[in-house]
């Protein structure tokens, strides 16, 4: 593909794990819990209080161990594809790599599924805690820039396509992927997330993320086709030409091949 294309948008999406010492200090002071115990305390706790049980711990106490990132050009052709700071995968230097990116990148939009919701307030208090800049982000003069709801410079498809939250949509990315017959969630899934990084699985864990940002990247094409951006035609096209591109990566990306070999056909038609 067009490698020498500029880049105007920045798809990408994160991991993460719960640093239960912090959390520790914050919730339990004084106590003799492990960061393992205080982890486990607060989500019998969540659980307690969820109609649903459920026990998702607060983005405040969560380290990023995945960042993956493809960029984006003005055609919606991918440039690139990749996880941060691979092989090593050190949080420190992952989020410092996304910070640079969004700084050198300067005419470039992000793309998340869910961004405003959990991957930036994460690389925002992951910059907080590794004293880090991005003017670009973080001093936008533009009362429209990265942070405002609607701006343009941050697409977040999950507020884009449940009208800003007036909706819940259940399913999420797995299921406008699947609708798009992408292989959306296959073996890993993020509740798994804590126990493979538990079990030194880190490399597991980024080839998850990687999938999740290939879905994102397909979901924002249709989306593209809903604002009259692009065609259906159009989508196709690069849907076929992305097929092959990711065909020879795979050569050198395995986590790329186990994509392309659940890579359906896209089938709109109700009930079958």
């Amino acid at each position: 593909m067009a490698a020498s294309s500029e880049t105007a948008y920045i798809v990408f999406d994160t991991e993460s794990v719960v640093d239960g010492a912090l959390l520790g200090r914050v919730l339990y002071p004084g106590t003799p819990l492990t960061p393992g115990k205080a982890v486990e305390q607060l989500e019998k706790e969540l659980r307690g209080a969820d109609p649903e049980g459920k026990a998702f711990i607060p983005v405040s106490f969560h380290v990023p161990v995945s960042i993956g990132v493809a960029r984006i050009a003005r055609d919606y052709r991918l440039l690139d594809l990749s996880c941060l700071d691979a092989p090593r995968f050190d949080p420190r230097r992952m989020v410092e790599l996304f910070w640079k990116g969004v700084q050198h990148y300067e005419h470039s939009s992000l793309v998340t599924f869910n961004g405003r919701g959990f991957d930036l307030p994460l690389l925002t208090l992951s910059a907080f805690r590794f004293g880090l800049s991005c003017p670009r982000y973080f001093d936008d003069p533009d009362k429209f820039g990265f942070r405002y709801r609607f701006s343009p410079k941050h697409l977040d498809l999950m507020e884009w396509i449940t009208e800003f939250g007036a909706v819940r949509l259940k399913g999420g990315l797995n299921l406008l992927a699947k609708m798009l017959g992408k292989p959306g969630k296959m073996e890993t899934r993020g509740d798994q997330v804590a126990r493979l990084y538990a079990e030194g699985k880190v490399q597991e864990i980024n080839d998850y993320c990687l999938h999740d940002v290939l879905d994102t990247y397909f979901v924002f094409l249709r989306t593209r086709v809903l604002a009259g951006r692009i065609s259906l035609e159009e989508e196709q096209t690069l849907v076929g030409e992305l097929r092959g591109w990711l065909t020879e990566r795979a050569k050198a990306q395995p986590a790329i091949g186990k994509y392309v070999d659940s890579f359906g056909t896209w089938n709109p038609i109700p009930f079958e």
